[in-house]
Order: structure tokens, then C-alpha cells, then sequence
């Protein structure tokens, strides 16, 4: 058996370090995930050369849950990503959402079992990123948006919904730098130490002002961690109806409307690094 799906990536709006709630929403960089039932083991590869471990465990995890043998049965896994790795853009909440639906469909099928739920998939996924390193809070706001899209406003300690919903079809800019910044390496009590001012962020949010939202946690953030917010203010001032850094960077977003787009690529194409377009994506994580 053979299946495949896409999971995208998602952007910030409330970064949830500092205080546990968080919001995000998808974009149209995505993962896509080949499986297919082998006879024995679990095989997996990436076009990126990164390491397979998180792969490795989101499949082992449900191999648990569903009591296979991997003696007896065995996947293989391939993933292809538009999704820029370790830039805060949810690349690792996109590939183990991916791995994790993709491998509960084929056992499931395989061994006529009861698929797992939407939120079955996620926490399986989430255990594995924490397990893995790769996540500080669990993530549970850039796992449900990317998974379902949309935009969600969490509870990243309780993984529990404020709010989840559609999406206004924005246009998106992602300023890429040449290098990355990887998620588990963040200095946590430095981002604490602002988590006043990411609770007025997150009021807007709350109240779904997602723009002022993302404007005043990019700025703390990115202050906090050493990026130049210049960079979200340029975007801004060239016609962004927001920008800000996204997770703990090295990426920056901006959500712009069509007649604004040239002249933030403008003020960003002298920057070290890469511009990409992309779109809102409300879609979330599909079979293919």
C-alpha cells in the first residue's frame, strides 16, 4: 500500500514561550510525505539530509500505539519539503504531523483498525517533537495550525483551542536569512522575562486583532533574541499589514495585500538571503 499527503507549515502570531498560549496559522510551504508498507522495519528518508530520528520516532510511536511489531510489519517513509528547516516556519510540527497521519492510515487499513482522531494525530506528533528536542512548549498552537490550517489561538500547557478558525486568504512574504535557528537552542528564562508584554500580544489575538497580534510579538521577540526588527518595521512601512518574526526566527513574515508586494520584496532584496511568496493556507494537512 501506498499513500501520500501534504502537511504545511505555519507562521507566528503569539510566540507561546514566554507564557504557555500561543497563536499561528498556516502557510503554503509545505511537507509532502510518501509511505508504503514494506515487510519488515521502518525505513526514512528526507530531501533535506537532516537527520531522521523525529521521523523515526513519530512512526515507532505508532507502531505502539497500535501493537505492531515492526519485526512483522514496516513503513517506509519518504518527505520532500518547500518548507525551509529550522527558521520557525513549523517544519518540524509539519513533518511529524505528516509522518504520524500518514502512517495511522496505512496500519489502520493494513490491520483494519480504527484510525486515529484528528487530535490523536497531533498529540502523538507533539510527544514526539518534545521527545526529539526539536520543541520547547509542545507546540500544540504551530502543530493544530498546521495540521487543520487556518489560524488557532491555544493553550500550549493544556493543548486546548481559544480559538480555531478560517483565515482571511492574505498574501504572505517570508524573509529566509542564510542561516537557521533552531527552536530547542533558545534561551527560554530571556524570553520569560517579557511575558507581560506578550500577554498585551496576546489580548489582541484573543480578541482576533491577528495583526496587531503579530506586529507587537515580533517586535518583543525579536528584540529578545537579537534580530533586527528593522526588518519587520521596513516591511510595515513599505505596506505590510503586518510583520514580525516568526517562532524564534531566523524567518520573518509579513502578510501583505497584492498592491504591496513588490515594494516589500524591494526593501527586503538587499538583505543576506531569500524572499519567498506565498498564501494563507486553510486547508491544512490532505491526502494526495
Amino acid at each position: 500500500m501506498i499513500k501520500k499527503l501534504k502537511c504545511p507549515g505555519s507562521a507566528t502570531i503569539i510566540n507561546a514561550i514566554a507564557t504557555g498560549f500561543g497563536s499561528a496559522f498556516g502557510i503554503g510551504l509545505n511537507i509532502e510525505c510518501e509511505a508504503k508498507s514494506i515487510d519488515a522495519g521502518i525505513k526514512c528518508y528526507n530531501d533535506v539530509g537532516a537527520s531522521t530520528d523525529l521521523m523515526d520516532l513519530c512512526v515507532r510511536k505508532v507502531f505502539k500505539k497500535y501493537d505492531i511489531d515492526e519485526t512483522d510489519f514496516g513503513l517506509e517513509i519518504k518527505t520532500r519539503s518547500t518548507l525551509p528547516m529550522a527558521s520557525g516556519l513549523s517544519s518540524s510540527s509539519a513533518s511529524s504531523n505528516a509522518i504520524v497521519a500518514i502512517s495511522s492510515s496505512i496500519i489502520s487499513e493494513e490491520f483494519n483498525l480504527t484510525p486515529l482522531t484528528d487530535l490523536e494525530i497531533i498529540n502523538l506528533a507533539i510527544d514526539a517533537s518534545i521527545e526529539a528536542g526539536v520543541t520547547i512548549t509542545g507546540s500544540f498552537d504551530d502543530a493544530t495550525a498546521s495540521y487543520f490550517g487556518g489560524v488557532v489561538v491555544t493553550d500550549n500547557k493544556n493543548r486546548e483551542f481559544i480559538i480555531k478558525e478560517k483565515m482571511e486568504d492574505y498574501k504572505i512574504l517570508v524573509y529566509m536569512p542564510n542561516f537557521c535557528a533552531k527552536s530547542g537552542d533558545s534561551d527560554v528564562n530571556r524570553m520569560k522575562v517579557l511575558a507581560p508584554l506578550v500577554e498585551t500580544a496576546f489580548d489582541f489575538a484573543k480578541n482576533k486583532d491577528y495583526l496587531k497580534a503579530l506586529n507587537l510579538n515580533g517586535l518583543i521577540y525579536a528584540s529578545t533574541l537579537g534580530f533586527d526588527s528593522a526588518i519587520a518595521i521596513d516591511a510595515i512601512q513599505s505596506g505590510a499589514l503586518a510583520s514580525g518574526l516568526s517562532g524564534t526566527g531566523s524567518s520573518f513574515v509579513a502578510i501583505c495585500e497584492d498592491n504591496s508586494i513588490d515594494d516589500i520584496k524591494d526593501v527586503w532584496s538587499s538583505l543576506e538571503g531569500r524572499v519567498i511568496e506565498t498564501h494563507v493556507d486553510n486547508d491544512g494537512c490532505v491526502f494526495l
